[in-house]
């Protein structure tokens, strides 16, 4: 199996699927250690998307990807427009054609590189990257290893979640979470929660019997 057009629409609509069900946790996590906006910015964003994907006729999974991550820029307000808007871009441009495990596990490296670069933020400052860069290991290693597609999301999608989990702990040092100083300790990061959504949607999406996202 190959990363091809169709499941990139099916990932894209898999996410929206899950920020919509997750809204209100998303939303939760953020008012504790942020502006309390980071779920209904999502859901509006990735609404978004599938409008602008709708009747869309793309040449291959990264012009699919690019729109998903340009409509982002444009749509969603705060630090998660731009940062997942850039490395859905990142994704696309990496992504011409359908891609198998190893040259997808290259463009998602270079989704975490376009994150990086906008947020400055390294791994154990309480963001995005702390989901996100332990999914690209995952998936990398997977990969390297000789599994599929489904495998190595699957790896991904379990090393997001436990990236995820693992922010709990941490003092925030980038974003408005960081202002709290020690107070962001003990709460888990919105960011690194809805990266966990988004590999986890592209673990259903790529499984043998995954139907979700696509319409």
């Amino acid at each position: 199996m190959d990363f091809d057009t169709t499941l990139a629409e099916g990932w894209v609509r898999a996410i929206a699927a899950a920020v919509e069900e997750e809204q209100q946790r998303l939303t939760e996590l953020d008012s504790a250690i942020g502006d309390g906006d980071h779920g209904s910015n999502l859901q509006r964003g990735f609404a978004a998307v599938q409008a602008a994907l709708d009747g869309l006729d793309p040449a291959g999974p990264g012009a699919v990807l690019t729109r998903t991550g340009t409509t982002l820029i444009s749509k969603v307000g705060g630090a998660s427009g731009p940062l997942y808007g850039k490395a859905f871009r990142a994704l696309g441009a990496a992504l011409p054609g359908p891609a198998g495990p190893a040259e997808f596990a290259e463009a998602l490296a270079a989704g975490l590189r376009a994150v990086q670069d906008l947020g400055k933020a390294e791994p154990g400052d309480k963001t995005i990257v702390d989901a996100w860069t332990p999914a690209v290991a995952a998936f990398r290693a997977a990969a390297q290893a000789g599994a599929d597609l489904p495998e190595a999301a699957g790896a991904a999608a379990a090393a997001a979640e436990q990236g995820a989990l693992d922010t709990v702990p941490l003092q925030a040092r980038k974003g408005r979470a960081s202002y709290l100083g020690p107070r962001s300790v003990g709460h888990q990061d919105p960011g690194a929660t809805s990266t966990a959504l988004l590999f986890r949607a592209l673990a259903e999406v790529t499984a043998p019997d995954g139907t979700q996202g696509v319409s």
